[in-house]
């Protein structure tokens, strides 16, 4: 089962501009994303799919002096852009990776691997509220090509898998139940605002890790409530 994983990255944000090469802890950003997906196992590759656009250079220019795969395609199709990135591996199964979320957790995103190794679904279903920020997204490139030939409303180009949620009676789907040790939806792990920037930039001086245990994050904000409400009131920008 060959498995690619996508790390969708661009330098536009209205909140925060170049956050994903902002710096965090001894490293920066893109680097916790990185290195943190090539921990994934059952992942043959980690790919970062950015923009055409000139002020993506600098993800481009990154990518090369860290000898990291890259694709350039759309910046506002989003789903084009995964999939003439995914056509060029040949992948039964893509993962969906953002790059605002430098402390995905690699540990459960590996166990959603093995489940569709059993499952050989189309989607993987997570059951169970996750701290924004640690959560990856496991399709089938088949199901994708689907999605990119029926799903043309704006939210269907710019959210990669949004179809298939919404339709989702038109997809065969896998159910990962996420562990009670991970149920904090009341915690910002994501990278969107200064806010987010400042609580991240705490966490990650504090375990001085990129590979840090998700889990272990999550125990640090529940033990530092001070911590922790640094972004909580931030609300998530729907989807349009």
């Amino acid at each position: 089962m060959k498995i690619i994983c996508i790390i969708q990255a661009r330098m536009g944000s209205s909140r925060l501009p170049g956050k994903i090469l902002k710096e965090l802890g001894n490293v920066d950003v893109l680097t916790y994303d990185v290195e943190r997906c090539k921990q994934i196992k059952g992942v043959s590759e980690v790919i970062v799919a950015t923009s055409t656009l000139t002020q993506d250079d600098p993800i481009a220019e990154w990518c090369e002096a860290h000898r990291i795969n890259y694709f350039r395609g759309s910046e506002d199709d989003v789903l084009d852009r995964y999939v003439q990135c995914a056509k060029q591996y040949n992948p039964e199964y893509v993962m969906r990776v953002t790059s605002d979320c430098p402390f995905v957790d690699y540990e459960m995103a590996s166990e959603i691997v093995s489940l569709m190794a059993r499952e050989r679904k189309d989607i993987v279903l997570v059951d169970g509220e996750l701290p924004r920020g640690l959560a990856v997204e496991l399709i089938s490139y088949k199901a994708l090509l689907r999605i990119h030939e029926v799903g043309q409303e704006a939210r269907h180009r710019e959210h990669v898998t949004y179809y298939a949620y919404e339709f989702s009676n038109e997809f065969t789907t896998a159910t990962y139940t996420v562990p009670e040790n991970r149920l904090a939806p009341e915690f910002r792990i994501t990278l969107d605002t200064p806010e987010d920037y400042e609580l991240l930039k705490i966490v990650a001086e504090y375990f001085d890790n990129p590979l840090v245990s998700s889990i272990d994050v999550i125990e640090y904000l529940k033990e530092h409530p001070e911590i922790a409400k640094i972004n909580a009131h931030i609300e998530q920008k729907p989807v349009i």
